[in-house]
């Protein structure tokens, strides 16, 4: 992005030397501080009028001020008098992205690109820009070019963590110098981010685009992936806010009413979620994704046909589209055939099959080949898969098991008893804990089939609310460690949960009625007592009980060997690193038995267990206690679960919408020589 002077002058009095130092200071300081950049542009052109490079930079420091309108009435007249420079064009491109004018942004940075097809920057904008024009396939074909400096490239990778870590003096060689990356350009800083979420790093990525919706409210590529962000950290109502806008701002654009579609699937609103969807691909049907989530849509409410039709559309579209494989095999009552195993085949041997529909395809083969009963070939596809998923996802065990260890020594008999009474009374919510795959979607089924019952799935609220007070600093009270890592996921910083003993019992009752508040939009149904199921919620099972102390709480347990085997084979998108690997499935087991049992004897009687075992052995004994402890009557209706035609978004949505059945208790047993480290994880006590 540097063309010839064009013209340099010594008009009133300044040199050409000097006004070559003025253009290279400008430069200097556009990034940082395009204030500066500006009035030294003008300074060069109140000298030299004519000088391109100066004007370039005048327009270049406006758009990255927040100025685009200006920025484009600079470069507008450049680029049609200088078609030809690349620099010109791509932030004519850039600032008309800026302004939300798509179909000349793309005219100036497919002109960009094809003077300079070395510049990630130009190929990433492009990209943002073709796929809000609905050109879904060219933009994934822009964003995907391996260039030097492409999102793949492993030195801006660096640079990008060195930026989020706050080490400036790392990252500006690498993101400046190398690149050509400013944090004040929203079109970088939208590169930035992306590699950031490939990273894995959706706080990071939050953080770098939120500031860009005050500079430019109407660049709508950082608007859409600000929303994706908010969607991947479950926070579908904060992310509806940022996709209605989009909507309204560009109503025929495709991939933002898809979009829209899921986050309204998340909230529960699932006619909202498929008029969206069925509108979306209306417009264009050339979208395998919004096909998948469609899909998911359809199974949600039980519509089994559709729903597969749907996934199968969305892989004729995209034969390597390794997450509608997956659907369909998820769904436990499709059976591939041998067309469906050839085409898994050859998508495997794909070359740029990326690693997430690798890991989907292979796991998928393991569900076919399970089913042909080729049990060893089909264990082989499970250990890949989950490899993949591990590699993307680590897992550190030994945090893990230090959290729960902090549990243990925090959540004391006595330290409850100091603080009975606290918390907000609502006897509202029902939590079913446990492990996944333990039977816990099976409890809601029955449970939500009473007339005083609403099942609304798994909800973050509670996690949300644990990962914000663990992330305050330590007090006096706690180890004065350094605040929580958990808003990615991973075991809080050391100093939670004991900071919980310095929260007054004004605060544990405001922590109440804020979840209390946080889940209301998800109850569509005018019944006293709802269930959130999420699973992992009993690692938060000590602040659930200070700040809710009359919610209920359901511990769903099922056999160690059954309920790991199981979970290593579901592979679950986010938030179980564990369970790709059959060591971490017996430690993360031993964890939850230990951190149980313990909560066990400091509250006697709080947690409710149900066998999945006994439930499947005698269901009306077992339902009749479940429904005595949550102090329901007895129902007929609980029996007759897989009666209801309510929506089901976890991975058993099939398997609870028919009766009881035996078959699946010893399934595991098919695939007993292979599990050898998953036994010796669990120890001999707990196999």
């Amino acid at each position: 992005m540097r063309p010839g002077d064009g013209g340099a002058s010594s008009a009133q009095g300044a040199t050409s030397a000097d006004l070559n130092a003025a253009v290279s200071a400008a430069r200097e300081l556009l990034g940082a501080r395009p204030d500066l950049a500006q009035a030294k542009a003008r300074q060069v052109l109140a000298a030299a009028p004519d000088r391109l490079d100066a004007r370039l930079l005048l327009g270049a420091a406006l758009r990255r001020a927040g100025d685009a309108a200006g920025a484009v009435k600079v470069l507008r007249p450049l680029t049609q008098a200088n078609p030809n420079v690349w620099g010109l064009q791509f932030e004519l491109g850039a600032a008309l992205a800026t302004l939300g004018e798509t179909a000349p942004a793309i005219a100036a940075l497919r002109r960009a690109t094809d003077l300079n097809p070395k510049s990630p920057l130009a190929w990433h904008a492009l990209g943002d820009q073709l796929a809000i024009a609905g050109e879904g396939r060219a933009a994934e074909a822009a964003q995907a070019r391996e260039l030097p400096g492409s999102v793949h490239d492993g030195v801006l990778g660096k640079g990008v963590r060195a930026l989020l870590e706050g080490d400036l003096a790392q990252a500006d060689p690498i993101l400046n110098g190398r690149f050509g990356l400013h944090p004040t350009d929203v079109a970088a800083v939208r590169l930035l981010a992306d590699a950031a979420m490939r990273m894995g790093s959706f706080s990071a990525a939050e953080a770098l685009l939120r500031p860009v919706l005050d500079v430019a409210p109407a660049f709508m590529p950082a608007r859409q992936a600000y929303a994706v962000v908010l969607l991947i950290r479950n926070e579908p109502q904060a992310a509806l806010v940022h996709l209605d806008r989009l909507v309204e701002q560009a109503p025929e654009t495709a991939l933002f009413l898809s979009l829209r579609g899921s986050a309204r699937l998340q909230v529960g609103d699932y006619d909202g979620a498929l008029l969206d969807l069925e509108t979306s691909l209306g417009k264009d049907p050339d979208q395998p994704r919004a096909w998948l989530s469609y899909g998911h849509v359809l199974r949600t409410i039980g519509r089994r046909e559709a729903c597969i039709d749907a996934y199968r559309q969305g892989l004729k579209r995209q034969p390597t589209l390794g997450e509608a494989y997956w659907s369909l095999a998820n769904l436990k009552v499709v059976r591939f055939d041998a067309a469906d195993l050839a085409a898994m085949r050859d998508a495997l041997t794909q070359p740029d099959l990326n690693d997430d529909d690798r890991a989907h395809i292979h796991l998928s083969l393991a569900k076919a080949l399970e089913d042909e009963r080729q049990f060893e070939t089909a264990f082989g596809h499970y250990a890949k898969g989950n490899a993949l998923r591990r590699a993307m996802s680590p897992y550190d065990w030994k945090a893990n098991r230090d959290y729960v260890r902090r549990n243990i020594e925090t959540f004391t008999e006595s330290f409850f008893r100091e603080r009975a009474g606290a918390g907000d009374p609502s006897p509202d919510p029902i939590f079913v804990v446990g492990l996944p795959r333990s039977g816990s979607t099976l409890v809601e089924q029955i449970l939500s089939s009473h007339s005083l019952v609403e099942g609304v799935s798994e909800l973050p609220d509670l996690i949300a609310i644990a990962t914000r007070v663990s992330a305050r600093p330590a007090t006096a009270e706690g180890d004065g460690q350094s605040p929580s890592r958990g808003a990615e996921g991973q075991p809080p910083g050391s100093h939670y949960p004991a900071m919980l003993a310095s929260l007054p019992p004004e605060t544990l009752a405001e922590l109440g009625r804020e979840y209390i508040e946080r889940t209301r939009v998800h109850r569509k149904l005018d019944r006293p007592f709802f269930i959130d199921k999420l699973p992992s919620n009993f690692m938060q099972l000590g602040l659930l009980h200070l700040i809710l102390p009359n919610a209920k709480i359901i511990d769903a347990r099922r056999n160690a060997m059954a309920c790991c085997f199981s979970g290593f084979k579901q592979n679950f998108a986010r938030g179980a690193d564990y369970s790709y690997d059959l060591g971490d499935l017996g430690r993360y087991y031993v964890d939850y038995l230990d951190l149980m049992g313990h909560f066990d004897q400091a509250l006697p009687g709080r947690v409710h267990r149900v066998h999945y075992e006994a439930l499947i052995a005698d269901p009306e004994v077992e339902v009749r206690r479940l429904l005595a402890y949550c102090g329901l009557q007895f129902e007929p209706s609980c029996l007759r679960f897989y009666e209801s035609s309510r929506p089901v978004r976890t991975a058993s949505s099939e398997q609870v919408r028919q009766p009881l059945f035996t078959e699946g208790l010893d399934h595991w047993k098919n695939f007993e020589p292979w599990l050898e480290p998953l036994r010796l994880a669990l120890g001999p006590m707990r196999a």
